[in-house]
């Protein structure tokens, strides 16, 4: 008895001690604030990466329909002399008609056709050197003519390709977004930060005195503090990081790409000791930009959820420092 009385007492401890250790290990599995905001922070780069992955492409968008509007206004002009010059290859070929033969009137017709190069070559040779030139210049526009055609389809099947990978990339930012949305809920208790209480035409008081450009791309950007970060914005609304560099030395009379890669290569690279207040920090692997507005403090937009704010510029590595042309 004594036996069965000893397993029994072993028995109950164990389950007793069970059912107060589950209890914490479900407490335990919950992450913590800090674990959250570490799971914010990986997701918020990686989307960030997207988000500037999506920019590009609009830039690159933005590029081929600038290209495509000058092939179409070249088109235009082509087409017309390429009619005026059928037209008077057209009426020489009557000509050699009537006083030539019908070969050589269809060698002319139908450059493209039947008749080959070497009846054409021999049908030139025995006019005079003005109907040669008109000859040449009717080929001559022909091929202009259908190498923008070609290009033109070229651009306008680049943008097609382009406008699809867009809609592709927008899906995943979204996707990317609740999640991220909902991990900032379940850390913060809501999905962003709250508005800033200040008005946002501030920018002005807060400013260091910065002359020139620079200085209005500095203004700029302590008037968005407190804007919403927006992927894909450049403003005046909501800004992501690229979009709020470029709006700042836009407003400065300076273009700058929406893109984070593309700004690098527009600026002329400079070291941390020649920074001065209006330049810009690339962050390691190009995926973030700020404005520096002097101190060691930047100005960015951070990533979703969050607002623009002004910070030390040390938020993470950098990859090196810009200056606007």
């Amino acid at each position: 008895m004594s036996s069965l009385r000893m397993l029994v007492r072993t028995l109950t401890v164990a389950g007793l001690t069970a059912a107060l250790i589950a209890p914490s290990s479900v407490a335990r599995a919950e992450p913590s604030v800090a674990e959250l905001t570490a799971r914010i922070e990986k997701s918020s780069t990686e989307l960030e990466r997207v988000v500037e992955s999506y920019n590009k492409l609009n830039e690159e968008i933005k590029a081929n329909k600038e290209t495509a509007a000058a092939l179409h206004a070249r088109i235009g002009p082509l087409e017309e002399q390429t009619a005026r010059s059928r037209a008077d290859v057209g009426q020489m070929a009557v000509t050699a008609y009537k006083t030539g033969g019908l070969r050589t009137a269809q060698a002319l017709l139908e450059p493209d056709g039947s008749a080959s190069l070497v009846d054409r070559l021999s049908t030139i040779d025995r006019l005079t050197r003005e109907r040669q030139d008109r000859i040449a210049g009717f080929t001559t526009s022909q091929r202009k003519l259908v190498d923008e055609k070609n290009r033109l389809d070229a651009t306008l099947a680049r943008e097609a390709a382009q406008a699809r990978s867009i809609a592709n990339t927008r899906k995943k930012i979204e996707r990317d977004l609740a999640r991220l949305y909902e991990l900032r809920r379940e850390a913060y208790g809501r999905a962003t930060e709250a508005p800033s209480p200040r008005p946002a035409a501030r920018s002005a008081p807060d400013a260091p005195a910065v002359a020139g450009n620079a200085g209005v791309a500095v203004r700029y950007a302590y008037g968005a503090i407190g804007k919403p970060y927006v992927w894909g914005a450049d403003g005046p609304g909501g800004y992501d990081c690229s979009g709020l560099t470029s709006a700042a030395w836009r407003a400065a009379g300076r273009s700058l790409p929406h893109n984070t890669r593309m700004q690098w290569g527009a600026v002329s690279h400079i070291g941390r000791g020649d920074l001065r207040p209006g330049d810009l920090v690339f962050y390691s692997g190009l995926g973030h930009v700020a404005l520096y507005v002097g101190g060691g403090q930047i100005i960015d937009a951070p990533s979703a959820g969050r607002n623009v704010l002004k910070r030390n510029m040390g938020i993470m590595p950098i990859q090196g420092y810009g200056r606007v042309r």
